[in-house]
């Protein structure tokens, strides 16, 4: 479902990922642990599309990422990839609702669609009770669980999550994960989970983990 091969970045003569390679199947669940500057969020940048790597490949659901066209690769962001952040990133004018129905809105759904799957969303993830709230009149937990069905909606085949229960409390944080692991599951979606937290990485298959811009080997067995 994704192969990454020797994948190299660099800022201002700074090399950021050096020849970063690793493949996942579909459905799987891999965690990237690293400090502060080791690279994670440039592959996560490299992965959506959202940045183009200097050196390599990336080959996503048998498309080459960098050989698409940035309307292609915003394509292909909006329909087959979703994102979880840490501090959700809901847009404050749109109710729960509306912010998991904007994804279906550009890719030109119709408004009753719209409205069906983003509700069918939010029940999956328990807050359909608040589809009206604003985003400043609901709790953190309540706000990923709204950012959960908002990556979730358009069906993608792979889930990106930066470090998703950082800004959550304890109980809070083990909710939201053993949510996103439990979808990820009935879904059968692929998941890459950034977190600097240990006891996280424990809903996923395997961890790499990345250091000055390279993965190591024990990643890799």
């Amino acid at each position: 479902m994704l192969l990454v091969r020797s994948v190299s970045k660099a800022y201002q003569n700074c090399r950021v990922l050096n020849e970063v390679s690793f493949a996942m199947n579909s459905g799987e669940r891999v965690a990237l642990m690293g400090p502060s500057g080791s690279g994670k969020s440039t592959l996560l940048n490299c992965l959506s599309g959202l940045d183009t790597p200097d050196e390599g490949s990336i080959i996503f659901d048998g498309k080459e990422l960098t050989q698409l066209s940035s309307d292609e690769r915003t394509f292909t962001r909006r329909g087959r990839l979703g994102s979880i952040f840490q501090f959700f990133h809901l847009l404050p004018t749109l109710t729960a609702l509306e912010n998991v129905a904007l994804s279906l809105q550009l890719n030109n759904y119709s408004v009753s669609d719209q409205v069906e799957l983003a509700m069918d969303m939010l029940e999956e993830v328990g807050v359909a009770h608040r589809a009206k709230a604003f985003p400043m009149e609901m709790s953190g937990g309540e706000m990923q669980r709204v950012a959960i069905a908002r990556a979730l909606v358009m069906k993608p085949k792979l889930i990106l999550a930066d470090e998703p229960t950082g800004s959550l409390d304890t109980k809070n944080g083990e909710r939201v994960l053993n949510l996103i692991e439990a979808l990820s599951e009935s879904k059968q979606v692929g998941l890459i989970l950034v977190t600097h937290q240990e006891e996280t990485t424990r809903i996923c298959h395997r961890t790499l983990h990345i250091h000055d811009g390279m993965l190591s080997e024990e990643a890799l067995k």
